[in-house]
């Protein structure tokens, strides 16, 4: 600090210190001191001196500054203090302190400074390694260094950032960068980067800046934005235009759709600021940058598409019908649709809807005509209208035929309430003022390019000149204007608008030389020797002449194509025609309106030629001359070979038209194949899926099948060999047995009965029959014995009843269980009525099984009762009375 001082004060102290020594002992101080402080104050007072004494602190300095920037990175103070100094060495911004005169010296300064920097590679890739830090005193710096070097050499520049691994991704950062002014200068850079270097441009968009540019046009608030608003638009027309890489990757980014809001303009009473203007004027040059006739037909036409899907012409239009928009942002919004709509069909179609927000709405494009035909309307508003009209037209056969019907006697409204577009044109084309006339002609001229339907029907349309005399057609009014002798600027608008009439229609070359006046007047013109500014009506008279005989069909004797040949080699001579012919070409507003579609001349007087006109030159001079010098026997040849042609055109248009009937109808066939196919796919992929359905249903039904087994095993089963009513098949088979060994045993003991009943008659017989006492003594001894073992026997049956009454009870009692598991069973199962007949049929045979049980026990208890009353009373009887008297009793 000291040394400083020491320096500084000894500069001004006297003068033996010049800022040269100092200057020298500041670069000595940072190349040799050891304390880091000490070197950072000398950089910091070399950077005070670098503005005033740039040369100096340049020469001597620069290279301790880079040594620094290589060694010192770790302090970032000084290294911004020597990023600084380097910037004002470099730059040239500050020449406002610069005499007047020295400032191209200064730019050479700062191309020398930057060469000298540049020389090493190495400083451009340390450079970029020092925008990595984040430190504000190191990137701020950095950033406008680099900057500075780019507006020097850019070129060189750019090869050596290209050439850098990650050069260019490490400056892309700096746009995500939080601080303002670090984004904005980064933005800066990159346009000074972008400028006109393809690779660069690609690695830049690829590297998402078109994300990063729109977010930051956005936060900016769009049109309404600032400066940066400006310089992001300016950085991405760098990036789109003559690049169409870079377009395509913008289209399908779906960014075109992220324009719209730029559009968006509001209130009229919002105002215009400066800024806003220029914002609006770049946005719209931005998408005219998409949609430029000079990019790839294909990439226009996409681009065109998606601006009308996303809403963005309807915008555009908004704005062209809008009150109080300024005139330049209202011509370039009308550049702008016209570009947009130009070629495509479907924005054409829209733009002819649109209405102006009149009382009656008017069409848009009549209210456009309207400014184009009025002379106190600005020059270059005008121009945008024509090429606006041109757009409309261009390729659009449907709007030229809906511009022309508007011409044709049918479609004129007769009550004048409204302006017709053809009418506009015709106002314009026969005014007084010469720019609307030429205006008017070349937009008519446009509604017949290329459309011989067109040029057919303007023949009908017919003028009133005047009250009491005949209407005229138009095509007679514009060669009567033209021998009027009117300003060059109309008669070369009306020569134009003849000349597309008449090529490629025969039938209006033969109306137009059905007025004796025309051809005359033609030659005349041509062989006059008139002056540098006739010579261009000259050259286009021969080439309406050279028409008139190219597609000359002879259908006129008196002016057939041989007769108009030796009137032109007889009147002008062939050499004189062919040089007066060649006038045109040679003019020096022809290859300038031949260069790009839209009318964009400086003043009135420089419009001449029509771009499209241009074309048809180029295409007819060299037909014409041949056709000039060719010979009748020639022509005759020609002609031959013409029919000929035509023969063999006509049969080739017959079988043109089979094959087109062929194709049609093997189209309908390979419709029908194909719905066929899809009818077929669709029968299939149904049969397919009820197969499957089947298949589900099947495996449903034999999983239900399987899961009622299951069920049944412990339920019963509803059919032999199956569960029923919940029980097992055992359970009733072992309830059959139990039945049929209750039968047997009633079956038994019924035989036993019968034994009884059998031996009881035979002793009541042989009581009977028997006289001999003692022989009645030992039968009624035996007949005692008899009873007793018949008690007995009597006793044992007593008990097997009683046992049988317990298990018919007992099978009463699972025949109620049987039936209520029979009726839950037939609600759960669908088969019922087989289960319902199966199991009514075995209830009813077990009822009525049971029911003989029952009443053959009641008779086995009836005769027991009976056996056992007589047993009783006969014991009695033993007890009472003599055996003797009993058998005689008996």
């Amino acid at each position: 600090m000291n040394f400083l001082r020491g320096v500084m004060g000894g500069q001004s102290a006297g003068p033996q210190h010049t800022e040269a020594e100092t200057i020298q002992k500041l670069c000595d101080r940072v190349a040799s001191s050891t304390l880091l402080d000490d070197r950072r104050n000398a950089v910091r007072a070399l950077k005070s001196l670098s503005k005033k004494y740039r040369l100096e602190v340049g020469i001597q300095a620069m290279e301790h500054l880079i040594h620094v920037l290589q060694t010192d990175r770790s302090d970032s103070e000084i290294i911004g203090y020597a990023l600084d100094t380097l910037y004002n060495i470099i730059s040239n911004e500050e020449e406002e302190e610069v005499e007047e005169n020295s400032t191209r010296q200064s730019e050479d300064l700062g191309s020398q400074f930057t060469e000298i920097f540049i020389k090493q590679q190495e400083n451009v890739t340390l450079l970029l390694s020092l925008l990595e830090e984040f430190d504000f005193h190191v990137r701020w710096p950095g950033v406008k260094l680099l900057t500075s070097l780019l507006k020097q050499l850019g070129p060189q520049v750019q090869q050596i950032i290209l050439v850098s691994p990650m050069g260019v991704s490490r400056l892309m950062d700096l746009l995500a960068d939080s601080r303002e002014v670090i984004r904005n200068d980064g933005v800066l850079l990159l346009q000074a980067l972008t400028r006109s270097n393809g690779a660069i441009q690609k690695i830049v968009a690829f590297e998402n800046a078109f994300e990063r540019l729109l977010d930051i046009i956005s936060e900016e608030g769009n049109s309404d934005g600032g400066i940066v608003v400006e310089d992001c638009l300016i950085l991405l027309q760098n990036l789109l235009k003559n690049n169409n890489s870079n377009q395509n990757f913008f289209k399908e980014g779906s960014y075109i759709q992220r324009m719209k809001p730029w559009f968006e303009v509001g209130d009229e009473n919002s105002g215009w600021s400066a800024q806003k203007v220029t914002n609006l004027h770049l946005m719209l040059q931005l998408v005219r940058v998409l949609v430029s006739p000079t990019n790839p037909p294909g990439a226009t036409s996409s681009c065109q598409k998606a601006m009308f899907q996303c809403g963005l012409l309807q915008q555009l239009c908004t704005i062209l019908m809008a009150t109080g928009v300024p005139a330049d942002i209202l011509t370039e919004t009308i550049n702008t649709v016209s570009e947009v709509i130009r070629g495509c069909q479907v924005n054409q179609d829209y733009f002819a809807s649109v209405n102006a927000p009149s009382n009656p709405p008017r069409p848009a494009i009549v209210v456009l005509l309207m400014s184009m035909v009025n002379e106190r309307q600005p020059f270059v508003l005008r121009c945008a209208v024509l090429y606006c009209f041109q757009c409309f037209l261009y390729k659009n056969q449907k709007g030229q035929g809906e511009i022309v019907s508007t011409l044709l006697p049918s479609t004129i409204d007769a009550t004048g309430n409204s302006v017709s577009a053809g009418q506009l044109l015709c106002g314009g084309l026969f005014s007084t003022d010469s720019l609307s006339n030429w205006c008017a002609a070349v937009a008519l001229a446009h509604a017949l390019q290329e459309n011989a339907t067109q040029k057919e029907q303007l023949l009908r349309v017919q003028l009133a000149t005047s009250i009491g005399n005949p209407p005229v057609s138009l095509l007679q009014q514009c060669t009567n204007i033209l021998s009027q002798g009117s300003k060059i600027q109309t008669r070369v608008g009306l020569l134009m608008l003849l000349c597309t009439w008449l090529s490629n229609c025969p039938i209006a070359v033969t109306h137009f030389l059905h007025n004796s006046a025309n051809v005359p007047f033609l030659t005349g013109q041509i062989a006059e020797n008139l002056g540098e500014e006739e010579q261009l009506v000259q050259g286009l008279c021969a080439l309406l002449l050279g028409i008139s005989i190219y597609f000359n069909d002879n259908s006129l004797e008196s002016y057939m194509k041989e007769k108009l040949k030796q009137l032109i080699e007889k009147r002008i001579g062939k050499e004189n025609f062919i040089e007066k012919l060649g006038f045109i070409s040679k003019h020096e507003l022809y290859s300038r309106a031949s260069q790009k579609p839209q009318p964009n001349f400086p003043s009135p007087e420089y419009m001449i030629f029509d771009h499209e006109f241009t074309k048809l030159v180029k295409e007819l001079e060299g037909v014409i001359t041949k056709a000039i010098y060719k010979s009748s026997e020639e022509d005759k040849k020609e002609e031959e070979v013409k029919k000929t042609l035509e023969q063999h055109d006509n049969i080739v248009t017959h079988y043109k038209n089979m094959i087109r009937e062929q194709d049609l109808q093997l189209e309908e066939l390979r419709q029908q194949v194909s719905t066929l196919k899809c009818q077929n796919e669709q029968l299939q992929t149904a049969v397919t899926q009820q197969v499957s359905q089947i298949q589900q249903h099947k495996d449903q039904y034999n999983l239900l099948k399987i899961q009622l087994g299951k069920d049944n095993q412990h339920q019963g089963s509803y059919s032999e060999g199956a569960q029923m009513n919940g029980i097992q098949p055992e359970e009733i088979g072992r309830l059959r047995e139990e039945i049929e060994e209750l039968k047997r045993t009633q079956e038994l003991l019924q035989s036993q009965l019968t034994e009884k009943d059998s031996m009881i008659e035979n002793l009541k017989s042989s009581q009977t029959s028997g006289t001999n006492e003692q022989s009645s003594a030992i039968v009624s001894a035996r007949d005692s014995e008899q009873v007793a073992e018949l008690k007995r026997e009597l006793a044992t049956l007593k008990s097997q009843l009683n046992s049988q009454s317990v298990e018919i009870t007992k099978l009463q009692t699972e025949k109620q269980e049987l039936l209520q598991k029979t009726e839950v069973f037939a609600k759960s199962v669908e088969v019922q009525g087989e289960t319902e007949t199966i199991i009514a049929t075995k209830t009813t045979d077990v009822e009525g099984r049971l029911s003989a049980l029952l009443q053959e026990t009641k008779e086995l208890k009836v005769e027991e009762e009976d056996e056992l009353e007589s047993g009783d009373q006969e014991d009695e009887d033993d007890e009472s009375e003599d055996p003797g008297k009993d058998l005689d009793h008996i």
